[in-house]
């Protein structure tokens, strides 16, 4: 196997997924068995006890890993299913260390943080390689070069480096600032960058430059010069409209050829085409649909964090690409519903509404009260995991006429428990057991024939990615479907409902689903249900 390490350099949020996952791209192009790996610098175990608002969504794999969001720009560029072998954390490694010194694995030796550390990290890369039978695997290292945090790390790379010369690669993805539309970029923190890795043993043997405007043959020669790199190894990485551009922009400069030429790989003939196609179709959609998302992790301090609903972002830009439309979405704070209902008014200016996951109290009447106004004024509506929680409770009250009806995650003593939590997971709570503990990762489930939901899947068996505790109460499923809820989706043995809707005589288009669909949709095929929300939200808008 080959290795390409990718690290970053002065600051962070610099791009460092969205370059794994397009260098992973341009080499899959070339018909080599590419896979993607993150470390993060994190004690945490998982990513599922990090805050969204802080670190972002916190994304689900097939098994029930719970990852960061970089995983689901790998699948989504690579179009995979990755297993929980492709994310690590400092936590899970230290953990690991700890447990085979436990078990006297290390034979009686003194286990220390160096070499121990690394080499556990290498030892889980290596086999998620294997595992994945890849030819190339790319592993993004978290944080910022110079951090404390991801020093261990770094010293990994620089002991596999000694080992395997030939089989190694140190990508670094830096920033080069711009003070001014009139000034140069400046390349100085770059250096320093560099100089920092080189403290670590280290040297990069390519740089992504990282800026607003592309780089121009001046400043890749000072980069070179200044960091021991030949000027065709400075790769110029510009700001973009959209992530899917950056694969091909790379290789503008050549990149594919540069990393297989440095890894002593024959190349193979790039077919970048259906990905080409996808471009085009971005950049030639002037027709706007516009799409609301009703949710309560965006604010982190005076900024907008959109991180914390990407993938629901994504799958929304997936689907309205599909129909040749450019997504313009709006993020909706739902607690100032519950203060100011006549702001309600405001969902009638979009063409769908989304109430994506989440978890607490918080916000919450203020979505309960968005999704009542989509649902008396015929708004598409797609609500997910949480939403369709909340959807089923507005429902309750309205049209049930279980007034109190709510989830006992919000109020325990609700009279009319619509929403309650899985008796397994009782023990779990009760025993502080939070981590890695919820309904987690890929469940079958059975559609109802001539549903919305079988239209738009075209079958009766699906399996989807679920991260919950709650479910809808099977003592009240009755009762709502006699009311006119439609459970148009179900697990096998039907004791736990997956997807609601409405009628379409009813409604043009309200559906909630208890699973995840945003973590499966992929650019070049996007997930079914929220094709046929944007497909119904274009309806709106043209009528």
């Amino acid at each position: 196997m080959k290795y390409i390490f990718v690290v970053g350099g002065v600051m962070s949020g610099v791009g460092k997924g969205v370059a794994v996952s397009s260098v992973a791209k341009i080499l899959q192009s070339r018909g080599f068995r590419v896979t993607a790996i993150k470390i993060d610098p994190y004690l945490n175990v998982d990513a599922g006890t990090m805050n969204p608002t802080e670190h972002g969504e916190v994304f689900v794999l097939n098994d029930g890993t719970e990852c960061d969001q970089d995983l689901g720009n790998y699948e989504r560029f690579l179009n995979q299913d990755l297993p929980g072998l492709n994310y690590m954390t400092a936590g899970s490694i230290f953990q690991a260390v700890i447990a085979k010194e436990r078990n006297l694995e290390y034979g009686g030796r003194c286990v220390e943080v160096v070499p121990h550390i690394p080499l556990e990290a290498l030892e889980k890369i290596k086999k998620a390689g294997l595992d994945n039978k890849a030819e190339i695997v790319i592993v993004e290292i978290g944080g910022t070069v110079g951090e404390y945090q991801n020093i261990l790390f770094l010293e990994a790379v620089r002991i596999l480096k000694i080992k395997k010369p030939n089989d190694v690669l140190l990508v670094l993805v830096s920033f080069l600032p711009l003070q001014n539309l009139d000034s140069e970029l400046k390349t100085k923190p770059t250096q320093y960058a560099v100089k920092t890795l080189n403290s670590a043993g280290l040297q990069p043997d390519i740089i992504l430059a990282r800026a607003a405007t592309p780089l121009d043959k001046k400043r890749k020669e000072k980069i070179a010069f200044n960091c021991s790199l030949r000027e065709e190894d400075i790769v110029s990485a510009p700001d973009v409209e959209s992530i899917y551009e950056v694969p091909v922009n790379f290789e503008k400069d050549n990149l594919s050829d540069r990393i297989l030429k440095k890894l002593k790989m024959r190349p193979r003939k790039s077919n970048m085409a259906e990905w080409r196609r996808l471009i085009r179709a971005i950049k030639n959609t002037p027709r706007p649909v516009n799409i609301g998302i009703v949710g309560k992790y965006f604010a982190t301090g005076k900024f907008i964090l959109t991180d914390s609903y990407i993938s629901v972002i994504e799958a929304v830009k997936h689907a309205a690409f599909h129909f040749k439309r450019q997504p313009v979405i709006k993020w909706i704070e739902a607690e100032e519903f519950a203060d100011k209902p006549n702001q309600l008014k405001q969902l009638s200016g979009y063409d769908g509404i989304i109430v994506p996951g989440g978890f607490g109290q918080r916000g919450t009447e203020g979505k309960i009260a968005a999704i009542g106004y989509c649902r008396k004024n015929k708004i598409p509506f797609l609500g997910l995991c949480y939403g369709m929680q909340l959807a089923v409770v507005e429902f309750s009250r309205s049209i049930v006429g279980f007034k109190e009806a709510n989830s006992t995650e919000i109020y325990p003593k609700t009279p009319y428990p619509v929403i309650d939590i899985l008796p397994e997971q009782k023990k779990n709570l009760k025993e502080k057991k939070y981590g890695a503990t919820m309904r987690l990762g890929a469940y079958p489930a059975v559609l109802k024939k001539g549903t919305l939901a079988f239209r738009a899947y075209g079958k009766s068996s699906i399996s989807e990615r679920h991260r919950h505790r709650y479910e809808v109460n099977p003592d009240y499923v009755g009762q709502l479907e006699g009311k006119g809820i439609i459970f148009s989706g179900s697990s096998p043995d039907n004791r736990l409902m997956e997807i609601m809707e409405l009628a379409q005589s009813v409604h043009p288009f309200f559906a909630a689903t208890q699973f995840h669909p945003e973590f499966k949709s992929r650019p070049l095929n996007p997930h079914p249900l929220f094709r046929e929300f944007i497909k119904a939200a274009i309806k709106n808008r043209e009528s």
